[in-house]
């Protein structure tokens, strides 16, 4: 990989583009970038693919999961295996709180360690942004359980305590990723799938019968402030779900916002014009997220077809074309964990195919 980093500035001025940070070397114009997961069980496969298809500045290459390999490799396995004096075990219901850590947490943190092994031999000498993730605190919420088997989303004290957790393990993964990549600026991305189902009053207790209340908007909108103001870099939330709450995640400081293009719809405009004109950055999910071997398949044949989405998206809010290329960071539409590796391989190939289409023809 390259060394070098392009620093972003954004519309109201502010150099990276996170609110009220200067200075932060981040991505460059028409980038490229992946979700998170990858397919297969091989650590180093996988960091080769990502850093290969993702070398340097512009794009933004990421820490691969691999959730093949079982429970604990997974996006919550893995972030549970970082919380800080809470420990998990698995249960046939799911991930619960346990007493002390046990053969899970275990085995999450090693994997982990497997995973940034790989990251470490890839990355010698790299200087450019490197994007780390981890499940979001509404998403863990609404998925890890306490010992008496419901969501911990249920207790509003365990749900404190669990971003506090969460906080102090975060800090100490990014502080080993740093030592191991000290070139790299890290950029942090909390996965919240379960969002909108958390504002929605939607997630159901463990009998199936009921759901869980709504949370507060201005208490989900806290949580997720107070975890990106304690990174001292960019931070990107993602949602492969439909109905993100833009607006929120705006406010709550994200730097930028990654999401399933084809789930993007005129209601929408108003709030992504909202955030891409304050200095957010859209991570635009442009192509499937599954394919197999050998498939010829359209989707990855066409790159200025592919984001045809978000040229529309930019028409119609009336954004500067000029600022196209410098506001989107074009990604599969989801994790890569259900793809065969030529698949993935193909697909970081073609966003990165298709971020140069942006720059070269904006309109």
């Amino acid at each position: 990989m390259t060394d070098g980093a392009t620093e972003r500035t954004a519309p109201d001025g502010v150099p990276g583009g996170a609110p009220g940070r200067s200075g932060l070397p981040w991505w460059g114009p028409a980038a490229a970038s992946g979700v998170g997961s990858m397919p297969g069980t091989d650590a180093r496969e996988a960091a080769r693919t990502v850093t290969g298809e993702l070398a340097g500045p512009p794009h933004l290459p990421y820490l691969p999961e691999l959730p093949a390999r079982g429970p604990g490799a997974d996006m919550l396995g893995r972030t549970a295996g970082m919380l800080a004096e809470l420990y998990v075990q698995r249960e046939p219901s799911g991930w619960r709180i346990a007493d002390r850590p046990g053969r899970d947490t275990r085995r999450a943190r090693a994997w982990l360690g497997e995973d940034l092994d790989a990251l470490e031999e890839f990355t010698q000498g790299y200087g450019g942004a490197l994007k780390v993730s981890a499940a979001g605190p509404w998403t863990l919420a609404a998925t890890l359980e306490r010992r008496n088997g419901e969501a911990m989303l249920g207790d509003p004290g365990a749900v404190r305590d669990l971003a506090a957790s969460l906080a102090e393990g975060l800090a100490g993964h990014l502080a080993e990723v740093r030592r191991r990549v000290p070139g790299a600026t890290l950029v942090l991305q909390f996965d919240e799938p379960l969002l909108t189902s958390v504002l929605r009053g939607t997630v159901r207790t463990a009998s199936g019968y009921r759901t869980h209340p709504a949370v507060d908007r201005a208490v989900v909108e806290g949580a997720l402030r107070t975890l990106i103001e304690a990174h001292d870099g960019p931070a990107v939330v993602h949602s492969c779900a439909p109905d993100v709450p833009v607006g929120l995640l705006r406010r709550a400081g994200a730097a930028g916002i990654s999401l399933d293009a084809e789930l993007i719809t005129e209601r929408d405009d108003e709030a992504l014009g909202e955030a891409l004109e304050s200095g957010v950055a859209l991570f635009a999910g442009v192509v499937p997220g599954t394919g197999a071997d050998g498939a010829d398949d359209g989707a990855l044949s066409d790159p200025a077809g592919s984001v045809g989405g978000v040229r529309s998206l930019w028409r119609r809010t009336g954004l500067a074309a000029g600022l196209l290329a410098e506001s989107v960071v074009l990604t599969p539409a989801c994790g890569l964990a259900g793809a065969s590796p030529a698949y993935a391989r193909r697909a970081l190939a073609h966003c990165v195919r298709a971020a140069a289409v942006l720059a070269d023809d904006p309109e």
